[in-house]
């Protein structure tokens, strides 16, 4: 057998590399990590001696508190009870304030509900009123009756501030029962010298109104009928 010397030469120095870089790139650092982690689990005894400690120290407090238990609840038992008899006392004096008051508010409710039904009744009596003098006003309509409305419309237009007068260019005559041709024309006259110009005038009938004449337009409404007058009597009653 014939040993090479070169080769062996060569392979011893390969195996000390490799013993060296195992040294230093792999024994040091695995060396330094078991190092590491034997110091954190030392930390961590250490930690969980003195969290045992404190728990002990923490039992015997509590052992002390419920120690005193027994005698803070003999004091918080009669502490309720001098409250509970405090509370009854208050409770039975507000009860006794309760009363008056509801009495009070008695009396005073009655006293409105006396006053209201009265009003009801002034206002039923008013609405009555007003209802038969409705029926008595129906059977007044005539050519009589709309000329006399029609002298109080004009009054009331030329009572008028100039401005609006002139202003109602367009106007509606509503009245309570359809107007002849005639009397269309008479009292389109009457309203246009009253406005004191030419105004488009349109007649309507609204049987609402009972009894007269009204003139409604954009800007301008003369209430001169039955129903406005009636209307404002019974609201002076219901006041």
């Amino acid at each position: 057998m014939r040993i090479d010397w070169w080769t062996l030469g060569i392979q011893t120095v390969n195996v000390a590399v490799l013993v060296w870089l195992l040294a230093r790139f792999f024994w040091r650092p695995m060396s330094a990590m078991i190092a590491q982690r034997r110091a954190a689990a030392s930390q961590m005894l250490d930690e969980a001696e003195a969290a045992r400690a404190q728990a002990a120290a923490s039992l015997i407090d509590i052992e002390r508190t419920r120690a005193g238990f027994a005698q803070e609840r003999a004091a918080i038992l009669a502490a309720a009870r001098d409250a509970a008899e405090q509370a009854r006392a208050a409770r039975l004096a507000e009860a006794a304030q309760e009363a008056a008051a509801f009495q009070a508010t008695a009396r005073a409710t009655i006293a409105s509900e006396r006053q209201a039904a009265e009003a009801a009744s002034q206002a039923e009596a008013g609405e009555l009123a007003i209802n038969i003098a409705q029926r008595l006003a129906a059977r007044l309509e005539g050519a009589a009756v709309h000329a006399v409305f029609l002298d109080w419309l004009v009054q009331e237009i030329r009572s008028l501030p100039e401005t609006m007068r002139h202003a109602a260019t367009t106007v509606e005559a509503v009245s309570a029962c359809p107007l002849s041709p005639e009397e269309q024309e008479h009292t389109r006259a009457r309203i246009a010298e009253a406005l004191g110009g030419q105004p488009a005038i349109t007649f309507t009938a609204d049987p609402a109104l009972i009894a007269g004449l009204e003139l409604h337009g954009p800007h301008l409404l003369v209430s001169n009928s039955w129903r406005a007058d009636l209307g404002h009597i019974l609201a002076e009653i219901r006041r």
